[in-house]
């Protein structure tokens, strides 16, 4: 069939296009239930005890007080802070993050290092400090929800937040050679909001953050939080004793100064153990 602009067209029966859409309108909606069903799956969710989450209902911006947050993302970052922060006084766990994806199937109640989770602490006497040691892989597509819940859980008015990061060196990009530079070391990030010098040389043009960290930091530098990230590049991915305590220079922080006890045969114990836990695990043969 030619058209008045001499364009041949194909034509097609009617009855023929019409069972086509009927076919392609149920493939798309089993499609967007598929979609739906993943979606679900791999919602995060936050779990908070029932003393948060009654001051979460009952404030007018339904969050809670909080000055201090400080997220250690990897298990160097987290071991760092169970042996120099949570091993010194009265701590209580006041929640969790639960979440599903192809690397990480937690569930609540995880404790470390038993597996990979996502745990909120508070010491007793400082309720208004809040640790969270995140070991667990958080996918591309759950970042973004990771950080609006969690943070937006917690009133922004008066919250300065910290993130501790593990990084492969093979990540760092420096003109020199990374062989020239000690393993591990520290390079900082912060938010335009975050008046306090860091306490370590800032990361350089052109390195990048990612993952958890990147998530949390873009958040705040958004809704106004002062934050920064101190982001330990090391050779070692597992935990490592000498990885954790490249974390040290960051007990000058006011936040973490708060609650860091540095000088402690019970943190140098704490570490060993740490570590012989991980070897034991990674061990095909104990």
């Amino acid at each position: 069939m030619a058209t008045f602009f001499g364009e041949v067209v194909p034509a097609y029966s009617r009855a023929v296009e019409e069972g086509e859409d009927d076919s392609e309108e149920e493939e798309n909606e089993e499609d967007r239930e598929i979609r739906n069903e993943i979606q679900k799956k791999r919602e995060v969710h936050v779990h908070w005890n029932p003393e948060i989450t009654e001051s979460i209902d009952t404030s007018s911006a339904k969050a809670f007080q909080c000055s201090d947050l400080i997220l250690a993302a990897g298990p160097n970052a987290a071991g760092f802070l169970s042996a120099f922060v949570l091993s010194s006084g009265s701590w209580e766990t006041v929640g969790s993050v639960t979440l599903w994806n192809e690397r990480c199937k937690t569930t609540a109640n995880q404790q470390l290092p038993a597996g990979p989770s996502c745990v909120f602490h508070r010491p007793t006497d400082k309720p208004d400090v809040l640790i969270c040691q995140c070991t667990c892989h958080v996918a591309e597509d759950q970042l973004f929800q990771w950080a609006e819940k969690v943070l937006g859980s917690i009133q922004k008015t008066g919250l300065t937040v910290t993130v501790l990061s593990d990084c492969s060196v093979a990540e760092y990009k420096t003109p020199d050679s990374v062989s020239t530079i000690p393993v591990p070391f520290l390079r900082a990030l912060k938010t335009r909001h975050y008046k306090e010098a860091p306490h370590c040389p800032l990361l350089e043009q052109p390195n990048v953050i990612t993952g958890l960290p990147a998530a949390v930091l873009s958040h705040c530098q958004v809704f106004g939080i002062p934050a920064v990230l101190y982001q330990c590049y090391s050779d070692v991915v597992k935990p490592d004793s000498v990885t954790m305590e490249a974390y040290k220079p960051t007990v000058s922080c006011r936040s973490l100064s708060r609650v860091m006890k540095l000088d402690s045969s019970e943190s140098v114990d704490i570490l060993k153990k740490l570590v012989r836990v991980n070897e034991a695990q990674s061990n095909l043969y104990t």
